[in-house]
């Protein structure tokens, strides 16, 4: 399986679930942390307080990156371990944690991609309204252009969002991820301020490094219906506009979708002269984050969506059913889905620059003997980077994989329940083991020269 030369292969994390030391060196709360730590929320009462303790153990996992032969590492900034309150005050002993990931990651000949938002909203700003509030959009490009001033000169990768759908569904709809909102009609506001926000972000990084690459990773996933009645493949147009074109459409067309802006009004949300061309700011590149497919269904009470997903969440562990493999988030094993995401893109989007900046599986692991013989992942990332190869075949602009991801970490909700890395974590010792699915990704990138 041969890539084009230049093709980049490289591991994505973020910032919460991996850098444990949550409240030293000067760092302020993250609306993580406060999620985390209201009983009931995390699976076994986990919390990131520890993590993989990457804030202390960077250099032993970089040079793990630099052993698998990766070339790049996708990773965020913790936006309070940087601004305590959220704007003002600096805290430098945060800001020189990065400065020290990023010359670490240099001097591996590891190129650093920085996303600036991957969900650690300083609490001080969730207290002022978080993501409901306008404002929220113009604190993110105050960050963007501090931590651009402060990495610009050795980074020249920057994502503004990472999946701005599951902040607004997740967080402010369901409720199972932080803030921890049930509240459907913020959806369309919460929406509209972090694409704002990626606008204002780009800009920021822009006016900073006019040279800098920038880009935004987003939730984007194939969607079939139920079945094949005609409520349910209605309610794949509708899901297909609210999850995929509502950010697709503004960046490369400068307008929501109808489905989007139907529901405006009802939801409060005012768009002021600009926006939309703010929104639409031209990028260097689109990440693409996905997994799976989605299946959705006719749902009539589903406010302002008219429609639902279906399928198992999150069991306990991974299982077939129907002759398919299901991971132990309950996630159906889909192997086109990259493939027909990267299609997509360039059928429908004008075939725009693009890495895949977030593609993996979490299965049950165990060491025995000192290793971990992860069969169903290596299969997983067998076939899936298949279908990236296929999409490049027919003319696809993509230009890198991103494996999610380096090490089993805090996988949110589901605490330390759920391992994705292809570098087992032992979270009680934190020792590293690589599995066999970190061994072929090494083997892969090793045979592209």
């Amino acid at each position: 399986m041969n890539f084009p030369d230049g093709f980049v292969f490289g591991a994505a994390a973020s910032s919460y679930q991996i850098e444990g030391v949550w409240n030293e060196d000067g760092k302020g709360e993250s609306i993580w942390d406060r999620f985390a730590h209201t009983p009931g929320k995390i699976k076994n009462g986990d919390t990131g307080d520890v993590a993989c303790d990457f804030y202390h153990r960077y250099a032993e996992d970089i040079a793990l990156m630099k052993e698998l032969g990766l070339h790049a590492y996708r990773f965020s900034i913790n936006w309070p371990r940087v601004l305590p309150d959220g704007l003002g005050r600096v805290n430098e002993k945060g800001l020189d944690f990065y400065k020290r990931v990023v010359d670490e990651l240099l001097a591996a000949g590891i190129k650093p991609c920085v996303n600036l938002y991957h969900w650690e909203l300083p609490q001080a700003l969730q207290d002022q309204g978080g993501w409901m509030n306008r404002d929220c959009a113009a604190w993110l490009a105050d960050f963007a252009a501090l931590m651009v001033e402060s990495l610009g000169d050795r980074v020249t990768d920057w994502m503004t969002l990472n999946e701005p759908m599951m902040v607004a569904a997740l967080g402010h709809v369901m409720g199972w991820h932080a803030p921890g909102y049930r509240k459907p009609l913020q959806f369309f506001k919460v929406v509209h301020h972090l694409m704002l926000g990626h606008g204002l972000a780009a800009r920021s990084i822009k006016a900073g490094e006019p040279d800098a690459k920038v880009g935004i990773a987003l939730d984007l996933r194939p969607i079939y219906p139920l079945t094949g009645s005609k409520k349910d493949r209605r309610a794949v147009v509708k899901a297909d506009a609210l999850m995929r074109r509502t950010f697709l459409d503004p960046i490369f067309h400068g307008e929501y979708p109808p489905q989007f802006t139907d529901q405006l009004w009802p939801a409060r949300v005012k768009i002021e002269p600009g926006d939309m061309q703010t929104i639409a700011v031209p990028l260097d590149y689109v990440g693409i984050n996905t997994y799976t497919r989605d299946r959705v269904r006719f749902n009539r009470w589903a406010i302002g969506m008219g429609f639902s997903g279906v399928g198992p969440e999150a069991p306990d562990g991974e299982f077939e059913q129907d002759g398919v493999q299901y991971t132990s988030m309950g996630w159906e094993v889909y192997p086109p889905v990259l493939y027909e995401v990267l299609m997509l893109l360039k059928n429908e989007y004008g075939n725009p620059a693009c890495y895949v900046t977030e593609n993996g599986a979490a299965f049950t692991d165990t060491v025995v003997d000192g290793r971990v013989h992860d069969e169903k992942r290596t299969a997983y990332l067998q076939a899936h980077l298949a279908g990236v190869r296929q999409a490049i075949d027919e003319g696809s602009n993509c230009r890198g994989y991103f494996v999610w991801t380096l090490l089993d970490n805090f996988e949110w909700a589901e605490g330390y329940s759920k391992r994705f890395g292809i570098v087992y974590v032992n979270h009680r010792t934190q020792e590293r083991i690589v599995k066999d699915s970190g061994r072929w990704y090494q083997s892969l990138i090793a045979a592209q020269g």
